[in-house]
Formats: C-alpha cells, structure tokens, sequence
C-alpha cells in the first residue's frame, strides 16, 4: 500500500531514512522533495523513447520495454548507490504519479527486505501539497522586516542573527539572486517549482510562535516569484529599518559587488535598459565613471540616482509599519555585531502570541 499525506509539514516529517526519486534526470532536476536522492529507472533519453512508443505505436510495447529499462536500471542502483544499505533501512520512494516506475523500484526492494513504501501520488501529490501550502493557505508564521537602503547589509544581518539562534529565512539564498538588478549569482536561478520546493521546506522547518526575520524584498527576486501566502504575510509584517551612511553603504557594496562591477562590459550592458527610466545624461555619466574603473563612484552614483530614489517611490506606495530603526555604522564586523544586537533587542520587545 502507498503511503498517503495529509499535509506538507505530515510528509517532510515522513520518519524514512532515505527519499529516492526514481524520475528521468530532467524531472529531478527542474524539481524535487528537499534531500531527494535521484536513482532514475529511465533516463531522459528512455522516458521519451517509451512515451513515443505508447502514443504511435502501443501501450503493451511501450509497457514491455519500459519494464526491461526499469528493472536493469533498479539493479545497477541496487548494485551501485546502495550496495551500502543494512537490512534495516528504510526508504521512501516517489516517481511522477506513484505508478510503474515508483511501484516496480519499491517492489525490488522489497524483495531484497528493506522496508520500502510509495508516496501515494508521487511527485504530483506533493506539488498539489506544495501548491496548498504556498498559494492557498494562510502562513501560520510572524515575519519581521529588515528594510533600509540598498547597500545596508541586510543579509549579512540576517545571516548574523541566525547563527545566534534568531529564527531568519533568506529569500535570496533560496532564490540564488541578490534581489537587485545587478543581483544575478553564479549557478543561475532554480526553476519556479524548485524555489518553492526550497522555500516551502524551510518554512516548515520553522517555528511558528516565534517570530521570523526576512529581509523586506519585492515581489520577485530575480525572475522567481514569491508564492501568494509568502507575499502577502511580507506586506503585513512589521519593520526594522536599519540605517547606514552612504559611505558605509559604498563601502560594503564594493565589496559585496566586486564581480559585477569588476565586469564592465556587462555592467555597461546591464545598466542601458535604465536609460529609459534615468535618461541619457545620468546612464552616461555612470558609463563614464565604469570606463575609469572607479568602483566607488560608480556604485555611489548608482545608490543616489537610482536605487534610493526607487525605494523611496516604493516606501510611500506601501504603508509599512516600522517599529524601530537600527544604525548599522561601519558595517565592518564590529559594526554588524552591534546592529544585530539592537535588532536582537527590537525582536524582544514585540508581543508574545
């Protein structure tokens, strides 16, 4: 019998030592459960072969050699990844729909006498979990704001605050994107589904009577959009609004920034489509200060032209309510340590639910 889950926090508390996602590479890769282990019993290449099969030719055929492709792949799994397994062990076993594929795989270990189990509905039960969790019910959790200008250190903050045992989500991280125009990481964004999966995760691994802190971000970070129930409790939640001066915030940009800016063909191309939005004179007068290789100025021109004129527009078409603000100073580590502690002081201060 397949195992069945009612809710998403149910299935990631699931007890298995190990999940095994037995799709083609590509379905794992564009998503799967947190910690998923991918062991396909049809790669990307057999799955379409199979699927052709069944639509142009028949569904016995397609079913005849998939079982073949199936069951020689589970062995060389069984011989390969988890030749190390005791007897003990228990896995969790998913595929698409919780059909053939799942089915068959589980069956082998079975037989072998591990303690083997099927997520009723594979991958698409979980989605449907996910989807529940992110776009349909309400968040049973209390974000808090970090706002402030570009450049004031707030997921630096935020990080700080969780390793000292403040409960935090890091939107950014999860989304692989610095939240800014010139914010794109290394690796690329996940895919829509594969940012909710990381973020549905890691709230569910969150306590809801305590309050989260989460850095104030817009609607899209990057090209991922956040989830309804995510946005709408980000709106609601009250602020901290942490302070810099703006030399400290050219500072920690340089920094923070240094391969964006050490890149000055595609700042150059980054920042053109702005010409529209700041006009030619301004576009061009940060070109100029690119093709001099100054760093600072650059990034300061950038803060006082662009990015804080935006955040102020933004600020009054939005009523926020802060409840405090922090100075951040030098935004060196002594600086930072100092700001969590006021933040630290502001999150003792709110009431208790």
């Amino acid at each position: 019998m397949a195992i069945s889950f009612a809710s998403l926090p149910a299935l990631y508390a699931h007890g298995f030592d190990t999940v095994i996602d037995v799709r083609s590479p590509a379905e794992h890769a564009e998503d799967h459960l947190p910690g998923a282990m991918n062991l396909p019993v049809l790669d990307n290449e057999e799955r379409a072969r199979v699927g052709t099969i069944y639509v142009q030719e028949s569904p016995f055929l397609a079913r005849k050699l998939g079982a073949a492709l199936v069951f020689r792949n589970a062995a060389n799994a069984i011989e390969q990844s988890l030749s190390h397994q005791e007897g003990g062990w228990r896995p969790l076993v998913y595929c698409w729909r919780g059909g053939q594929r799942s089915g068959s795989f589980t069956w082998m270990l079975q037989q072998i006498g591990w303690r083997a189990e099927v997520i009723d509905g594979g991958y698409r039960t979980y989605r449907r979990l996910v989807n529940r969790y992110l776009y349909d019910d309400p968040l049973p959790h209390r974000f808090v704001a970090l706002d402030g200008f570009t450049g004031t250190a707030k997921t630096d903050l935020l990080k700080l605050l969780q390793s000292r045992g403040t409960q935090a989500l890091d939107l950014e991280g999860l989304a692989n994107h610095r939240g800014s125009m010139l914010g794109a990481m290394p690796g690329g964004q996940p895919s829509q589904k594969a940012f909710e999966s990381a973020l549905a995760g890691a709230l569910c691994g969150l306590d809801p009577t305590r309050p989260v802190v989460v850095e104030a971000e817009s609607s899209k970070i990057g090209e991922r959009n956040l989830p309804p129930s995510v946005w709408a409790a980000l709106k609601a939640a009250p602020r901290i609004e942490v302070q810099a001066a703006i030399a400290a915030r050219t500072g920690y940009l340089v920094r923070a920034y240094d391969d964006i800016l050490s890149d000055a063909d595609g700042l150059r191309e980054r920042l053109e489509y702005l010409r529209q939005y700041r006009g030619h004179e301004v576009v061009d007068g940060w070109f100029d200060l690119i093709a001099s290789g100054d760093k600072a100025g650059v990034t300061r021109a950038l803060m006082e032209q662009h990015y804080d004129p935006s955040y102020l527009k933004s600020r009054k078409a939005h009523d926020t309510r802060v409840i405090g603000q922090v100075q951040a100073g030098l935004l060196d580590a002594p600086g930072l340590d100092a700001a969590v502690s006021q933040i630290e002081d502001l999150l003792q201060r709110l009431p208790r639910t």
